[in-house]
């Protein structure tokens, strides 16, 4: 079926063969049937997919988003049946069942289905992401809730939580082994990957105790769990993270790893600080299959994504990546080694921590208390015979004058700052005692990031906004008279928040001739930044004002995200 789809698709002219080839090349690697990887490589649109599957079968496509369905009639169909055909039901009509699937043309799913409900099944189309999308909906809320979980609770059992100084360790361990506290903790990591989120937080405080999750660089409560189990969950995440849960004066790490489903693998990184009233657990999800390692979906403009490609496709140099912490640094980095892997190419990285495996990478986790830091590792990289490193930070004199040297003695080298632009990076090598003729003579590009989070394409609409706001954060006067602005209204899909998933600004600043020059001359950052807007540079508020303009994001997240040029 596969095959016959991808070459009707090839014949219509809606793929070409080639994004057939890499379609089924991520099939292969990732799993889902080939339309999904299709619209998840941005190949097809899913509503002309879903269109195109319509008109082929001779039946009707259902937009999931706008449509509604009765729980009862979710019950039908037993979730593990959903997920093995990738089918929903959507309503029921005396003996008819009107179900949505993926694949109309798999009569083993219908005549099964038939076989288990007793109803005639009528199909309709809808595209598998929206169908995944809805079983996560429908299903989710079939399933235990918070609620129902923390009824089983036995009041009497759990006194012993109420003391904080003394807990005695094979009680908290009897506890922790309680099936409900077990079914708390696995209901509260897996429903932040269905959220979308990308850290958890587990509070104390003196008389409550709290649950938030960071969704889309944000952070919200999601549940506030009776305060006497707050040991007892604690102490079950650091089971988990093989951590000493005797230990609870000290500071620790870990590291879970849960298997979801057949083939899914989710790695959380733990993180337990001793606070005034507990420890404080915050996890941090890593979750492979969420990285977006092509470039040119991270947010990047033609001509910025021309500079940067240019300047890590040198044989040597430095490309330094800047940003607070959480603005998406570490991917740009991974998608740039992504694009440079081959099988000619010697890459190590140092990194503190390794976030996600690179098959085809020398990846070095960095430990501090052995004395194996940035510069030990770049030192050792040297003797490697390397042709790329990356350095997970440039923290210090050490680590910037190793790494230069390197980038001028023939090796392509990638690393982070923390610095609020691209120009001030310049200022910020300079403070740590890098020679100005070293850092125009080592450096190809620094570029500077921010995440803003996008407006939800479910409940996205226009918004009035006065001409004097729109000139005030940088529009020109005569463009801001007709500039429209979008925002999201809020509703189901983004959790009445308006916004869903993130995307990246970027300024990027090639070190050309000019640029050089200004930089051998002691230029302020200031000097530096205006003579790169005038070789072209695009800064982050620009960027920013770009992503508006084309409705991709807020006035609010980019005011929030950058300053004023």
């Amino acid at each position: 079926m596969a095959d016959r789809l991808g070459e009707l698709l090839v014949r219509e002219k809606l793929i070409t063969h080639d994004q057939l080839k890499k379609a089924i090349e991520e099939q292969r690697a990732s799993g889902g049937r080939l339309g999904y990887n299709l619209a998840k490589l941005g190949y097809i649109q899913e509503k002309d997919l879903t269109g195109f599957l319509s008109k082929q079968y001779g039946i009707p496509a259902v937009d999931l988003n706008t449509t509604e369905i009765d729980p009862e009639v979710i019950k039908l169909i037993p979730e593990n049946v959903a997920n093995k055909y990738q089918v929903i039901p959507i309503s029921r009509t005396g003996s008819t069942l009107v179900m949505a699937m993926a694949d109309p043309s798999n009569i083993f799913a219908i005549d099964d289905i038939k076989f288990l409900t007793g109803y005639n099944v009528e199909s309709v189309v809808a595209s598998e992401a929206a169908i995944k999308s809805a079983i996560e909906k429908y299903y989710a809320a079939a399933e235990m809730e918070l609620g129902d979980v923390l009824t089983e609770f036995d009041e009497s059992e759990m006194e012993i939580l109420h003391e904080e100084e003394e807990v005695d360790v094979a009680d908290l361990k009897k506890a922790v082994e309680d099936a409900p506290v077990v079914k708390l903790v696995n209901i509260i990591l897996t429903d932040a990957i269905k959220r979308g989120a990308s850290d958890i937080h587990v509070e104390p405080y003196e008389k409550s105790f709290r649950v938030r999750y960071r969704v889309d660089g944000v952070l919200a409560e999601v549940m506030k769990p009776p305060f006497k189990l707050k040991n007892a969950i604690v102490s079950r995440l650091k089971i988990m993270s093989n951590l000493d849960i005797a230990e609870r004066r000290l500071p620790q790490d870990g590291r879970i790893k849960m298997k979801l489903g057949k083939d899914k693998e989710m790695d959380y990184r733990v993180s337990v600080l001793p606070t005034l009233f507990g420890e404080k657990v915050v996890l941090r999800l890593l979750d492979k299959s969420n990285l977006q390692l092509d470039m040119t979906k991270l947010g990047f403009e033609e001509k910025a994504l021309k500079d940067f490609k240019d300047a890590i496709e040198k044989p040597w140099g430095m490309v330094l990546v800047t940003g607070p912490t959480g603005s998406g640094k570490t991917t740009t980095l991974y998608s740039a080694l992504s694009e440079l892997n081959q099988i000619t190419d010697n890459i190590s990285t140092a990194e503190d921590p390794v976030e996600f495996n690179l098959a085809g990478i020398n990846q070095v986790q960095m430990h501090e208390a052995i004395g194996l830091n940035f510069a030990s590792a770049l030192r050792s990289f040297l003797r490697q015979d390397p042709d790329i490193i990356m350095v997970g930070e440039i923290r210090d004199f050490e680590t910037a004058e190793i790494a230069v040297k390197a980038a001028l003695t023939g090796h392509l080298v990638l690393s982070t700052l923390h610095t609020n632009d691209a120009p001030s990076t310049v200022n910020r090598l300079l403070n740590m005692g890098i020679e100005p003729f070293l850092i125009a003579s080592a450096t190809n590009l620094i570029l500077a990031q921010r995440l803003a989070r996008k407006i939800c394409k479910d409940c996205k609409e226009e918004v009035h906004m006065p001409v004097q706001g729109l000139i005030d954060i940088g529009i020109p006067p005569e463009e801001a008279k007709t500039f429209k602005c979008f925002h999201g209204k809020g509703c189901a899909t983004c959790g009445g928040t308006g916004y869903k998933g993130r995307i990246a600004l970027y300024e990027v600043m090639a070190l050309t001739d000019t640029l050089k020059e200004l930089v051998l001359n002691g230029a302020s950052s200031a000097e530096l930044k205006r003579g790169a807007i005038k070789e072209g540079m695009k800064s982050l508020r620009m960027s920013g004002i770009t992503k508006i303009k084309e409705g991709v994001t807020t006035i609010e997240e980019v005011v929030r995200a950058t300053m004023a040029d």
